[in-house]
């Protein structure tokens, strides 16, 4: 089983492994360094900041959704965290069973749910989000203000081409065929 390996001996054995393939490597390399810089964030943000208030990474920004949009429609605190509504459910009751997070219905459509702070929740994020932030700083160390505020526009740009154009390039991609249902990891049943 191999151990550790760091970023530029993953990105030399790609390209090693990759060496016939007529390939895009620049693009190939941005799409994958957004993918290490973001588990590497949330691992270490989980870790240190997270950990301490028996949090998860999931559970923050569920709360984050609510705290910044006040109370919102569980399938909007869904879409703005980035998970699917099954999976909120499970995390709003959990939040919801520590008295951070409350569940009210719309008051005027009964099929729909709304979340809020509780007081406690909202005291939890006024104590939380500094440390929280100083992380950010921390992780973000090596780049100057110029280069955050650079790094930030390129990757907003990279999630709008992918809201404003990636149901279309699916579409093209699918032969306008619907995808394939996501599946779980279990096998079907014999």
């Amino acid at each position: 089983m191999p151990g550790h390996r760091s970023i530029t001996e993953a990105e030399k054995l790609a390209a090693q492994r990759l060496g016939g393939f007529p390939i895009r490597r620049d693009q190939m390399a941005a799409v994958a360094n957004i993918h290490r810089a973001a588990a590497a964030v949330r691992q270490h943000l989980e870790n240190s900041v997270l950990r301490g208030s028996d949090l998860t990474w999931t559970a923050f920004v569920v709360l984050w959704v609510v705290w910044v949009w006040d109370e919102s429609e569980t399938r909007h605190v869904a879409e703005e965290a980035g998970i699917s509504k099954g999976t909120l459910t499970g995390v709003a009751r959990t939040l919801e069973s520590r008295g951070l997070l409350k569940r009210a219905g719309h008051p005027t459509d009964g099929r729909l749910v709304l979340l809020s702070l509780t007081d406690e929740g909202e005291q939890l994020m006024q104590r939380l989000f500094p440390k929280f932030n100083e992380e950010e700083a921390f992780v973000t160390g090596q780049l100057t203000d110029d280069e955050c505020r650079s790094l930030a526009d390129m990757l907003r740009r990279v999630v709008l081409q992918v809201e404003d154009h990636g149901e279309e390039r699916r579409q093209s991609l699918l032969d306008g065929a619907e995808p394939a249902p996501r599946r779980s990891g279990r096998r079907p049943r014999a």
